[in-house]
């Protein structure tokens, strides 16, 4: 009795004609074993862009670490691999790490299943087979709740009002100096504001385009402006972007964005984006880091402030203010309050102020009625 194919997105016998010869048997298997893998998981409906592709970089990445090909790769190229991420001058985080190690277990788990044929196909070319080298023993743990940088905290309140400041600067320097420029340094400018005042993620914040904003009936002073739509929220788990509604709550960054789109986003050919480049593209993550790079260094605020720390202020300052906490939890898009707790980190004046306040509350003379 012959043992029956079963016709899987991303099983072998689809990818390659079985039993053919190969001028590159080595290459060309591997090639077609990361095509089926991104098939199966393009059938499972993982997203393309913020999953699938850096996922099949990571495994030529490491196939290029080791100079060999899935079906020879052992737990001590793991190890070694690992040893190279986490030394030198610039070693990466925990958290990495462990993407990174999930990533290629997730690829072997896929090559070994029997029911997409890989370890047939390759014992009958190769004489050997993919194995899983990835285990609880040679992979980072998950030991902590949270591993970010412990470094990384919110801009204090005159570091913002600073750093907003500088921005308008180079603004009103630039055009009163004639320089073709001020429109990026307003862009910039505005851009910075927008990621604070609506507690926005780099990429969420590239991807905005102008129709996102929108009016909110529950505050109608705020016009057209009530509302952003988040459109490209992070994904969980290989899944595509979540997308949430931030409501307005500053005033003043309405003005932000209506001068904004009044003056200067006009002068752009950029189609729907909010934050058009030059050339008329829209705007890179990585350009907004640049930019924030630069705006920090000139005015030598510490390094440990990044762009995301726009992000971790805009969660600070709502709970310093009395925001409910739920509520700044929908406003970011967290799905555990918890997440949000970890991003909050109250000043000392907000926490010697709560502590006052209690003191009275505890110590305070009785009324004179109250007396016994």
């Amino acid at each position: 009795m012959t043992k029956r194919r079963v016709d899987l997105e991303g099983a072998s016998h689809l990818a390659l004609v079985p039993g053919t010869t190969l001028l590159h048997p080595e290459e060309t298997v591997f090639e077609a074993m990361l095509e089926g893998w991104t098939r199966q998981m393009r059938s499972r409906l993982v997203s393309q862009g913020s999953s699938i592709e850096p996922r099949i970089r990571l495994v030529r990445r490491f196939s290029e670490f080791t100079n060999d090909y899935p079906w020879r790769w052992t737990p001590g190229d793991l190890e070694d691999w690992t040893s190279s991420l986490t030394s030198g001058e610039k070693p990466i985080a925990h958290s990495t790490v462990r993407s990174y190690q999930h990533a290629i277990a997730m690829f072997l788990d896929y090559a070994c299943d029997q029911r997409y044929g890989w370890g047939d196909e390759c014992e009958s070319r190769f004489g050997t087979h993919p194995v899983q080298i990835c285990h609880e023993w040679n992979m980072v743990s998950h030991a902590n709740g949270y591993e970010g940088q412990p470094e990384v905290r919110p801009f204090t309140r005159d570091e913002l009002q600073a750093f907003f400041d500088h921005a308008d600067g180079r603004v009103e320097k630039a055009r009163r100096l004639g320089r073709k420029g001020w429109t990026a340094a307003f862009r910039d400018a505005a851009l910075f504001k927008v990621v604070y005042a609506w507690g926005l993620r780099r990429r969420e914040a590239a991807k905005l385009d102008i129709t996102d904003f929108g009016p909110n009936a529950a505050a109608p002073e705020f016009g057209n402006f009530g509302m952003l739509s988040v459109r490209w929220g992070k994904a969980v788990a290989g899944g595509t972007p979540r997308r949430r509604n931030t409501l307005t709550v500053f005033d003043w960054s309405v003005e932000v964005v209506d001068e904004y789109l009044a003056e200067v986003r006009p002068l752009y050919h950029g189609g729907p984006y909010l934050w058009p480049t030059e050339r008329g593209g829209r705007i890179s993550v990585d350009l907004i880091g640049y930019r924030f790079i630069e705006l920090r260094e000139e005015l030598g605020l510490p390094d440990e402030l990044h762009p995301h720390c726009l992000r971790h202020s805009y969660i600070t300052h709502l709970i310093e203010d009395g925001f409910d906490p739920f509520f700044v939890q929908q406003q970011v898009g967290h799905r555990w309050s918890s997440t949000t707790a970890l991003y909050t980190g109250v000043s000392s004046d907000f926490k010697n102020r709560m502590l006052r306040r209690a003191l009275d509350r505890a110590f305070v003379e009785p009324e004179e009625g109250a007396k016994q």
